[in-house]
């Protein structure tokens, strides 16, 4: 834009130096200017070429892979290792009788692996290897065309990574889902059941749901619906599927009439501290660049976690008059679960009174809600994961709004994002359902889903595994 300023104003110039020639002589002077407009005209055309040339070679974007991005991306992903295993298996493990602590571990850790293998088998092709609306293709089964030089794109046009690493960072995520829902029918199914289950549902489910609300053609994606690292995808998902599971299994012997307490509230917390810290691998790694985003999913991780564990504890302290440790860890899962859908897209005030609210929920969800429902949910999948999942995935159309600190743009509507929100809660309810019935009905017609009651009665560790989780 200067050049061109240039040219215009050396232009000017010109004509007012022929101007003045055509005062003395007219002839030569008219000769002149028409000479010098023609140059003029000459050199306004280079410019104005040069000045596309330009602007073009500015707008290219030239694609990188950054070493931060690619080292924090690996960080993030063990940190979701770490959430699941131990976290989660700790966690689950101190909620069950002493007897089953070791089965649950096993399920946990088990269901990992299998989910790891055929995530990189066919389930990473199915979720993000192109396809349409409701489910991806084949194209990259056994990880085809995928090389150390392969990219995966970013939020930023010119910022990738190495496709190994968002292949890996996704495994987790997949993985961790399937493990949660054991805790449902925790303390009465087959060790074989489990397992068939985790990949019928994972395959007809998880990666149906995963595709439609974070690849770039999905049903879900295209709407316009908000799910930063996992609300719908993760939480809501799993938590159906262990309601139907807790329903479809049936109670544990003596549930209602026998106390089922927690043997160790020590692992429960520790579990709680290792989700936490591993949480901020799962949210700010959901960012997939080290960023600014990164950042703000970092300190909303925290606070949105901090003010759900203070809720809840003030919860059972009113309704209760203690708040317990138990209570503590569960609030804290549950602003975690709540977090997860918004945690790169609300500001941290917003992240406060989003964890306020799920302490709450929740706390009613595992008590009142729990016994409306009828159903032995064993560790409260559905109470933390299906409640918080769903309260943060439409309060996540709320507080986006820029007006309440989030990161939306200056037209967001609230009102027509929680529509969105809403449609996509909506359809995990019933996608997730229905896969999950249809999945249990299978697996007992083939294996069966419970143990028997001499088996439940004398606990599933020696039963199903021979081992103890503790030989004192």
């Amino acid at each position: 834009m200067k050049l061109k300023s240039f040219a215009g104003l050396a232009g000017a110039l010109m004509l007012l130096v022929s101007c003045l020639a055509f005062a003395e002589d007219p002839a030569p002077a008219v000769e002149a200017a028409a000479a010098m407009t023609e140059v003029v005209e000459e050199a306004a055309a280079v410019v104005e070429e040069a000045a596309v040339v330009a602007e073009e070679a500015a707008a290219e974007v030239v694609p990188t892979v950054n070493k931060g991005d690619v080292a924090w991306m690996l960080t993030a992903t063990m940190l979701v290792i770490l959430m699941t295993i131990p976290g989660l298996a700790l966690f689950y493990g101190g909620l069950v009788r002493a007897k089953n602590m070791l089965s649950v571990l096993m399920q946990v850790f088990v269901v990992f692996s299998l989910i790891t293998v055929l995530w990189v088998i066919y389930g990473y092709s199915l979720a993000f290897g192109g396809g349409g609306e409701f489910i991806g293709t084949l194209d990259k089964i056994f990880l085809n065309g995928v090389t150390q030089e392969s990219l995966a794109d970013t939020f930023s046009a010119d910022a990738k990574l190495p496709e190994y690493v968002f292949i890996a960072f996704q495994a987790t995520f997949a993985a961790i889902t399937c493990a949660l829902i054991v805790g449902a029918f925790a303390e009465r199914i087959k060790f074989s059941a489990v397992l068939l289950f985790s990949v019928l549902w994972f395959t007809f489910s998880y990666l149906p749901i995963a595709h439609m609300v974070w690849y770039a053609d999905g049903l879900l994606f295209k709407d316009g619906a908000l799910d930063f690292a996992g609300g719908t995808v993760v939480h809501i998902n799993a938590g159906i599927a262990g309601l139907v599971g807790a329903y479809m299994v049936g109670k544990r012997r003596g549930y209602g009439k026998e106390a089922f307490t927690p043997h160790s509230l020590t692992m429960t917390m520790v579990g709680a501290s290792l989700l936490w810290v591993g949480w901020f691998g799962f949210n700010a790694g959901s960012a997939l660049e080290a960023n600014a985003n990164a950042s703000l999913a970092f300190i909303n991780t925290i606070v949105a976690t901090a003010a759900a564990t203070l809720s809840w504890c003030l919860g059972e302290a009113l309704g209760k008059g203690k708040a317990s440790m138990l209570g503590a860890a569960s609030g804290a899962v549950a602003g975690l679960v709540a977090i997860t859908p918004a945690a790169g897209l609300v500001g941290p005030m917003g992240a406060i009174v989003l964890g306020l609210l799920a302490g709450f929920v929740c706390l009613w969800g595992v008590n009142g809600l729990k016994r409306l429902m009828g159903a032995d949910d064993a560790l409260d999948v559905f109470g933390v994961h299906g409640v918080g999942g769903i309260l943060g995935a439409i309060l996540t159309g709320v507080f986006t709004a820029p007006s309440l600190g989030g990161t939306g743009a200056e037209d967001f509507s609230i009102s027509s994002q929680v529509l969105i929100q809403a449609k996509g809660v909506l359809i995990t309810i019933v996608w997730s359902g229905v896969v999950a019935a249809v999945a249990f009905k299978l697996v007992d017609l083939i294996v069966g889903l419970r143990v028997s009651e001499e088996d439940e009665r004398e606990g599933l560790d020696t039963t199903a595994h021979g081992e103890r989780a503790w030989n004192l």
